[in-house]
């Protein structure tokens, strides 16, 4: 993805390229900055959004644009700031000491300039002093229409998504060799010359079986990131830094990521992940055990924080190495469609993501298109590693001790502390950590 940053006072081209060499992973292709009498915009690029120079240079748009419909962006006419409704493109801000507005895509380049961070909530825009909701994400009329249909136009609208992205006959897939990243392949694989797969795992991980299945049956170049527990440790400095969290089951999710992300850069520009669908669908476990008509509202609910915790993930495993990630379950069009289909269908006996299956019918294995839901981390085979390698570096008085910190969040595990020392180290001491997404119970 691309990166920006800016602030609203001219002649600032320097800061605003300190602020864009923090992020310059993000955009190794190029970069341009622009001044104007409102401000000072900058933007980098990879290879496959070279246009993001040229519409800043002509309208003075700064934008990251992930895909259609997701996109971050600040146009310096009246600097106004705007994310897209699921926020897959990230965007901070935050007023320097004299009170001027500065934004930037990534936290780290952002504190080069104040250390007021504020993250622009998605679907929001900011203009101004005037912070306001212009797309909310909400609970919608249920269809009245069979199953069978429902389940033939979420096919096409998911093709039709994943289509956008398959003109140059070349196309990458995270694959975990789950459903949804599964369908995803199988859905692009007709409309390309060639399809690399892409999966990681620890040796004997169950993901890397299935993807290899998954693999085998589309003929796709499958290529696999087998590494240790060694290997996770050894990176967790620069995963915690580029993802701008000490979440423990967000950090867990993002070491595999970040390590496949690596090994899929070197073969394409960008990827499709399944992103969304676990949220849109009801892919969890616990949601079979909500009471009766509470279903719709709490799918809506984790939708809305997929921001800062799942797609925060993808964003910058995925950009740390310059790699454009997909996320076509959030479509617009697929994201619509997919609020409106009965919750009745989404768990219907016992079975989650039920209508998604229906709609998978016929393109997939039938163990992959009954394969129950799966932790990332533990089909990755990290499963509870890493806090057994916590138990044993952190202490229980050291954790009694720490656990605390200064904005009154309290740490739940020392696998979580392990992770927050070394965001400390990158980041400091921070009394507002409204800006870090936390899963959902974890505080």
């Amino acid at each position: 993805m691309a990166g920006i940053a800016g602030i609203d006072k001219p002649d600032k081209s320097a800061l605003v390229n300190l602020m864009l060499n923090k992020i310059s992973h993000r955009g190794p292709a190029g970069r341009f900055v622009l001044e104007d009498k409102s401000g000072t915009l900058g933007v980098v690029w990879p290879d496959s959004q070279r246009e993001a120079g040229q519409l800043l240079e002509r309208s003075g748009i700064a934008i990251d644009e992930v895909d259609n419909g997701h996109f971050a962006m600040a146009n310096v006419d009246g600097f106004i700031l705007k994310r897209d409704p699921v926020g897959a493109a990230p965007l901070s801000y935050g007023h320097t000491a004299d009170g001027s507005l500065c934004f930037a895509s990534e936290v780290k380049a952002l504190l080069e300039a104040t250390s007021d961070v504020n993250e622009l909530p998605p679907g929001h825009i900011f203009e101004g002093t005037q912070l306001y909701l212009y797309e909310p994400i909400t609970t919608q009329p249920a269809l009245q229409v069979s199953s069978e249909e429902i389940a033939r136009e979420l096919c096409r609208r998911l093709e039709t998504a994943v289509q956008k992205h398959t003109g140059g006959g070349e196309a990458g897939v995270w694959l975990s060799g789950g459903l949804d990243s599964s369908l995803l392949a199988a859905l692009a694989r007709p409309h390309v010359r060639r399809l690399h797969t892409f999966s990681g795992g620890l040796p004997g991980a169950p993901d890397l079986k299935h993807a290899l299945l998954v693999a085998r049956q589309l003929q796709s170049e499958h290529h696999e990131a087998i590494v240790s527990l060694k290997d996770c440790l050894a990176i967790l400095p620069e995963v915690i830094y580029h993802l701008e969290s000490f979440d423990a089951l967000l950090v867990r999710s993002s070491l595999i990521n970040y390590l496949v992300a690596r090994l899929a850069s070197q073969y394409v520009p960008a990827v499709f992940s399944g992103e969304g669908a676990d949220e849109l669908f009801a892919g969890y476990e616990y949601l079979k055990s909500l009471a009766p008509g509470s279903l719709a509202g709490e799918l809506v609910e984790i939708t809305n924080r997929l921001h800062n915790t799942a797609l925060q993930r993808v964003d910058r495993c995925a950009s740390a190495h310059g790699l454009i990630v997909y996320v076509s379950f959030l479509d617009p069009e697929v994201l619509d469609y997919a609020l409106r289909i009965p919750q009745g269908l989404k768990i219907k006996d016992g079975v989650e993501k039920w209508i998604l299956r229906q709609a998978a019918a016929g393109k997939l294995p039938d163990s992959i298109l009954n394969r129950p839901k799966a932790k990332f981390w533990d089909g990755a085979g990290v499963g509870e590693l890493l806090a057994q390698n916590a138990e044993i570096r952190i202490s229980t008085t050291d954790f009694e001790r720490e656990k605390l910190l200064p904005n009154g969040w309290t740490l739940n595990s020392k696998e979580e502390l392990m992770y927050y020392r070394i965001f400390r180290e990158h980041f400091g001491e921070c009394k507002n950590l409204s800006w870090v997404g936390r899963t959902k119970n974890s505080h």
